[in-house]
């Protein structure tokens, strides 16, 4: 009975994820998975509790047979403030000053996982999540785009996780996983881009509608009890290969490649005292893996032709347009991620637990005007959780209450010069570009 109520949550937990939209705060990734996860800000490689929804598969051993659900609600606030006039010079690419909020404020992102035991020392399990990234959604034509009213971008993805999990003797066990993704993208409001000759394809560019793809890759984890009250673990995820998005071949690097970056994580957990434990971790995310995410917007050769002081125009024999194999992408960079928790057991059927997450920003000051589509610029959040058990059951419901704190990024738009300046011939940025946003999460999960 039970496994048939774990495919219907399972077959639910997917239909909700094919309406939602999302957004995330470790760069375009979420701060942690699984509410016990979620209430830590996402430390606990080293701790097994929190390990079943795309955490550390090396510890599901030590789960035991389990069941998890989960909903999250999340309300993410995202703007961009442009100061300084456009110059209005031919060839210039300037916008609109102001601030802008982005739309879209509340979201719904279920979970669902189940570990079963294969005998007293390996277990297998499966797991279904989502994630989800570039989420924007101005009311207005930020880049002057006459055909559409609204300006953004929708990246969502859901990943579908099988794990393997085996003990080493009592003390250690290593899992690994196999990852399958599903992933869904649409903009609008970008049309403009392919007005000036920046892309390599301006009919694969902004406005087709949703497009999607599917991917794979996998996942290992070691855990080891060092002593009866210390742990260390340490996990690694390969880059997600995925399929291209065809309808935007012309904004993506490589012919509408979006792969999903690996990454790799490192950690302790510590019974400092009885029932209380701290833990800590440290995450890599390798964003250079994906040209789409990683490279610059290079103006020298995004531009397709360049002025000169008669008016004619020159011919860029560097152009490298979107879409192209070494196309721009939003400049992202590679991140290190630093989080800490702890966790206190001793109060009867209750845990109750806190956490705070600490990276770096992916996004530099160059590359501001691209990232008006993606402001992922957090840096700090903070976390509450709590789980309480359900009568003498071994159930539990799991809160986890999640901050992350307003961050931004200012930078000057490459496409806009001081008129003045320029007259003299010297390229002086214009406007000012600054990129904000926080968030605020609810997560409600139950375990049995």
């Amino acid at each position: 009975m039970k496994h048939l109520k774990l495919k219907a949550l399972l077959v639910l937990v997917a239909g909700l994820f094919i309406t939602s939209q999302t957004f995330a705060t470790d760069g375009y990734f979420s701060v942690g998975y699984g509410t016990v996860n979620k209430g830590l800000a996402g430390a606990g490689i080293a701790f097994y509790q929190g390990s079943l929804i795309n955490g550390n598969p090396a510890g599901n051993v030590f789960l035991g047979t389990e069941y998890q659900l989960g909903v999250n609600f999340f309300n993410p606030n995202r703007q961009y403030t442009v100061t300084g006039a456009p110059s209005g010079m031919p060839g210039t690419f300037g916008l609109m000053p102001g601030t802008v909020e982005s739309d879209s404020r509340l979201f719904l992102m279920p979970s669902a996982g189940a570990n079963w035991m294969l005998g007293e020392n390996s277990s297998i399990s499966a797991a279904l999540f989502g994630n989800g990234g570039m989420n924007t959604d101005y009311p207005t034509q930020t880049f002057g785009d006459q055909s559409e009213t609204t300006t953004g971008v929708n990246l969502a993805q859901m990943f579908g996780n099988i794990s393997y999990s085996v003990k080493l003797g009592e003390r250690h066990s290593v899992g690994v996983t196999g990852v399958l993704a599903y992933q869904y993208f649409e903009a609008k409001g970008l049309s403009t881009f392919g007005q000036y000759g920046f892309s390599a394809d301006a009919n694969a560019l902004s406005g087709n509608g949703t497009d999607s793809g599917f991917g794979y890759g996998f996942k290992i984890g070691y855990m080891g009890h060092i002593t009866d009250n210390f742990a260390i673990g340490a996990m690694y995820q390969s880059k997600v290969f995925m399929s291209e998005f065809d309808d935007y071949a012309g904004l993506f690097a490589e012919q509408g490649d979006f792969d999903i970056p690996s990454s790799w994580t490192v950690g302790f957990s510590w019974e400092v005292i009885e029932d209380l434990t701290v833990m800590g971790d440290v995450k890599s995310i390798m964003y250079s893996d994906v040209k789409s995410i990683a490279n610059p917007m290079n103006l020298s050769e995004l531009m397709p032709a360049f002025q000169n002081p008669d008016g004619t125009y020159t011919p860029n024999p560097n152009h490298v347009p979107l879409g192209s194999d070494n196309g721009s992408g939003f400049g992202w960079e590679d991140v290190m991620v630093y989080k800490v928790g702890v966790n206190y057991a001793g109060v009867d059927t209750w845990q109750f637990r806190a956490g705070f997450s600490i990276g770096d920003n992916p996004i530099p000051s160059s590359e501001v005007m691209f990232n008006i589509l993606a402001p992922g610029v957090i840096e700090k959040q903070l976390a509450l959780g709590l789980s309480k058990e359900v009568g003498n059951s071994g159930n539990q419901l799991h809160v986890a209450i999640n901050y992350a704190m307003n961050g931004s990024t200012k930078g000057y738009n490459p496409m806009d010069f001081d008129p003045t300046e320029a007259m003299q011939g010297n390229m002086v940025p214009n406007q000012m570009i600054e990129l904000e946003m926080n968030q605020f999460e609810l997560e409600l999960g139950f375990s049995f």
